[in-house]
């Protein structure tokens, strides 16, 4: 009985750390994005960025 209850957990325990593993920097990365794009001083920002351009429509 443990030991199934053990496996059973592994299994999903396994496939929820594997998607965190994936989410959580993806996450960080997306927001890390959208930071810069509301936060750069206009020096740092490109000219089409300066234009009115975020980043996230010229990748679009």
């Amino acid at each position: 009985m443990g030991e199934t209850l053990i496996n059973s957990l592994t299994d999903w325990l396994r496939l929820f750390c594997t998607f965190l593993a994936f989410a959580v920097p993806y996450a960080v990365f997306k927001i890390n994005k959208k930071l810069h794009d509301f936060g750069d001083p206009p020096w740092k920002r490109s000219e089409e960025t300066s234009m009115g351009e975020t980043r996230a429509e010229r990748e679009n």
